[in-house]
């Protein structure tokens, strides 16, 4: 709490904040600040959650670096004040200590929330708050989504999750787990039981392929499925994972801690060319993880990966494009394979429901309000976007359920008329 105290009392209130204007969701971070400093913990913690839900999440997995805390106005001369951990322990002491009640009106309409990633959390959440009877689908055995078997323990503690779970059944919410929404409980069912809206927020799980020989081969896996339960993959001793995002650097970092003695990052451009934060990459690195760069693999053996290297060059509008060096090819000898690149949804829903449009990337097409190409359904998240932070999602997810509570009372004041 002093170490706390002593970082929040470096902060200047500034009155046009650049932290909170860098921030995603638009943290009122000076007014938790002096709240703060007033020992107003309680209310510095409600301020937090009313404006993000996830709150204790963000506070812990954000790429503070480019938000926040890379932000500060302390940074240009000393080091910037790194809010997030004040966030952390405020969020996290508001959560322990909260009771969360049903809200003494209740409406009569029922809400369907698929998926309980973060912007399916964010939304229950909202609009339970408001009063709606909403039920929470979730194809797996626990509420998360990505947050639960994308991020791996040592970056995110699950515990906290459990705690939003509590505060979620508090508020009245319904949880169905372990429950597929498409193919045998299908949106006209939905429906048809009678949801006024519904919500899809079922992330992206399909893994992007590299599209070359060999990843079907048993030394190769891919990184979304490794973080779901990596205790229960055999990787030998050497592991190359092929990447150079997040997920990349957590399905490396994983690895070693679960037996892999050398892990390698294998990335066809360098350091300063990868999606990873910065804190990401360097955490990586201290534990141990090295890095293959120049290199874009052809093919997946089973005594490894071969390759092909790579260079930067200068093209056209004085671009740097990166490209094979002919006959420039190698083996990279490892005992297990890990591909990172991204992921895509599955199409469990649009495969068996009539209605939706999606991209070429398969995502679903909303509009301004999220709102889907079918009436009544509603989307964001990964989902929608692709993959984005979890306080991107969160930040999308507000709007949304602001349009489902709309699109719901437009129904009211309709039937008000007639």
């Amino acid at each position: 709490m002093k170490n706390l105290m002593d970082e929040a009392n470096r902060c200047l209130l500034c009155k046009n904040a650049r932290c909170q204007q860098k921030c995603p969701i638009n943290t009122p971070i000076p007014e938790v600040m002096k709240l703060f400093k007033d020992g107003q913990i309680k209310e510095a913690g409600e301020l937090l959650f009313s404006n993000n839900p996830l709150s204790a999440i963000c506070a812990v997995v954000c790429p503070h670096e480019n938000q926040c805390k890379g932000n500060c106005i302390r940074g240009i001369k000393v080091e910037p004040i790194e809010f997030y951990e004040i966030e952390n322990f405020i969020s996290h002491t508001f959560l322990e200590s909260a009771t969360f009640n049903k809200p003494e009106k209740m409406l009569d309409d029922r809400i369907a929330i698929v998926g309980s990633g973060p912007a399916g959390i964010t939304i229950a959440f909202l609009l339970a708050i408001k009063g709606y009877k909403v039920t929470m689908f979730e194809s797996k055995e626990k509420i998360g989504g990505v947050l639960r078997y994308g991020i791996p323990e040592f970056r995110l503690p699950k515990d906290i999750l459990d705690k939003i779970q509590e505060k979620l059944l508090q508020l009245g919410v319904n949880i169905r787990p372990n429950t597929l929404i498409g193919p045998v409980i299908t949106i006209d069912k939905l429906f048809s039981d009678g949801y006024k809206a519904i919500f899809l927020g079922t992330g992206v799980w399909n893994p992007r392929t590299l599209n070359i020989k060999g990843e079907s081969l048993g030394n190769a896996h891919y990184a979304i499925d490794y973080l779901k339960s990596p205790s229960v993959y055999s990787l030998g001793k050497r592991v190359c994972v092929i990447g150079a995002g997040n997920v990349a650097m957590d399905a490396a970092r994983t690895a070693k801690r679960n037996g892999a003695e050398d892990v390698f990052i294998m990335y066809r451009k360098e350091m300063q060319d990868m999606t990873a934060t910065r804190i990401e990459i360097n955490e990586a690195i201290e534990e141990g993880v090295r890095f293959e760069w120049f290199k874009t693999p052809l093919e997946i053996t089973d005594d490894g990966v071969r390759y092909i290297e790579t260079q930067k060059i200068a093209g056209e509008d004085r671009r740097v494009i990166t490209l094979n060096l002919e006959g420039a090819e190698g083996s990279f000898e490892c005992d297990s394979v890990i591909i990172a690149v991204s992921q895509s949804p599955r199409n469990n829903i649009v495969a068996n429901n009539e209605g939706f449009e999606t991209d070429r990337q398969g995502r679903l097409l909303t509009d301004e309000t999220g709102e889907t190409t079918r009436e009544g359904v509603f989307a964001s998240g990964d989902v929608v976007t692709g993959a984005r932070t979890v306080v991107e999602a969160a930040n999308y997810a507000k709007t949304v359920a602001e349009s489902i509570d709309q699109y719901c009372n437009s129904y009211k004041s309709e039937d008000e008329v007639l």
